[in-house]
């Protein structure tokens, strides 16, 4: 079951100052209390590039992270330099380090904002409708003590974390990312980004190892509220890999794109 809001950490993280921070029990993922989803270390990372000398009429369009191995549940320390730096366009690099190894990178674009005038392009329709309140929802072989309990998750009729995808689910942070801060819309969407292959799942990830090395989020503007929704899908080849896919709406409709690389292999 789903513990009560009340019963969670008073966030994924605690600042200690200095880009370093405390990881709370609410980060720990599916697989593991000891190993992190990945993400609320994403949304980690998202925030120091957004606050790494910032500009004015600037935001952050595309993130691309990397997994080189699992983030433990344990302290962490973030760190973001400038790679370019431009009128229109700035190319950012960040590092989330535990222990002194690298256990996740990220690459952000972080561009001008589109004039007032750019029309409003929406290639695909509009998410399934916000559904009411629903029971917890299973999770074959999951730990639920962390961040799926820390999510508040809302599946559109057919679709749950066991039944075969594609999928939609709507979600929202129960915590916030950092004790005593707001989210803003690029953490939010990044806590939530790398659930994308779950909420589609079409590949047995209980029979076999199924795991993404990577994520990329791309926003083609700031997601607006605490609801967003996924609505992802799965592809993979024999001799090849898995690629999940999705898009990212809000209660307004289409913010952005979400794209993964599925390891799949024998356990």
């Amino acid at each position: 079951m789903t513990p009560d809001s009340a019963e969670l950490p008073e966030s994924f993280y605690r600042s200690l100052g200095h880009g370093c921070f405390e990881s709370t029990a609410a980060t720990a993922g599916p697989w593991s209390p000891k190993t992190q989803h990945a993400g609320p270390p994403s949304a980690l990372i998202g925030r120091a590039l957004e606050r790494h000398e910032a500009r004015a009429g600037f935001r952050v369009a595309r993130v691309s992270l990397e997994i080189p191995r699992p983030v433990p549940v344990g302290d962490l320390r973030v760190e973001v330099r400038t790679i370019r730096s431009g009128g229109r366009t700035e190319l950012l690099e960040g590092e989330l380090t535990s222990g002194g190894q690298s256990v996740m990178l990220a690459r952000a674009w972080r561009i001008a904002a589109s004039p007032q005038d750019t029309p409003a392009l929406r290639p695909d329709p509009g998410p399934p409708p916000l559904p009411g309140p629903q029971q917890p929802h299973g999770f074959t072989g999951a730990h639920l003590g962390g961040y799926v309990s820390a999510m508040e998750w809302r599946f559109a009729p057919g679709s749950g974390f066991d039944t075969p995808g594609p999928g939609a689910a709507w979600a929202r942070q129960r915590i916030p990312l950092v004790a005593g801060e707001e989210d803003t819309p690029l953490t939010r969407a990044l806590t939530l980004a790398d659930s994308n292959w779950a909420v589609a799942f079409e590949l047995d990830h209980v029979r076999r190892l199924v795991i993404n090395t990577d994520v990329t989020l791309a926003l083609h503007r700031d997601p607006v509220g605490e609801w967003l929704c996924l609505s992802a899908a799965t592809a993979a080849s024999p001799d090849g890999s898995g690629l999940a896919f999705g898009r990212l709406d809000d209660t307004a409709g289409d913010c952005g794109r979400i794209l993964q690389t599925l390891l799949i292999a024998e356990r």
